[in-house]
């Protein structure tokens, strides 16, 4: 499977807007910014996401987009299908004929094993819900803070005396 840039995209910014929906609508301008995305790309995208009821949209002073439904009843697979990215990975795609196939069935040698493929790689993004990710960013936002103060901690004291034995004799008069 070759998952694009519309599906990277949209999971990103959605990731961004549920990282910020508890502090009111999400504008487009702060996603694109934030993220280096396209206005006019996350304009396409959360159209897409606003008719599959993904997010919706609050218009005028303040306005921008929410979450519509709970972080956690949002999954990575409904976010892709939203922005029409394909899950395919089989030579058909999914037309049930092969091409250049030569098996009475119009299927490729193959044809299993990435029927398979697709249908676990759904499986999977389907089992990650957007609350997932959100919890996972804000896992790695916070790790930078603690491990700065474990390198602190376990730091050990600079020495206030000579730092080479050469130093020290000089230094100790002798």
């Amino acid at each position: 499977m070759r998952l694009t840039t519309k599906g990277r995209f949209a999971v990103t910014a959605m990731i961004d807007l549920a990282l910020r929906h508890d502090s009111g609508p999400v504008t487009l301008a702060g996603i694109s910014q934030r993220q280096h995305i396209s206005l006019s790309y996350l304009e396409q995208l959360f159209g897409k996401l606003r008719r599959h009821e993904i997010v919706e949209s609050v218009r005028g002073p303040g306005g921008g987009y929410n979450l519509a439904r709970n972080a956690a009843d949002v999954t990575v697979a409904d976010i892709i299908i939203a922005v029409d990215e394909p899950l395919d990975a089989t030579q058909c795609g999914g037309k049930g004929t092969c091409e250049g196939s030569k098996q009475p069935d119009g299927h490729c040698m193959t044809h299993e094993l990435w029927s398979t493929l697709n249908q676990k790689m759904v499986e999977y993004l389907d089992s990650v819900s957007l609350q997932n990710l959100v919890d996972q960013q804000r896992v790695r936002e916070a790790a930078p803070a603690v491990l700065r103060d474990r390198r602190t901690e376990a730091a050990p004291a600079t020495p206030k005396g000579p730092n080479s034995v050469f130093n020290m004799a000089s230094s100790s008069g002798q």
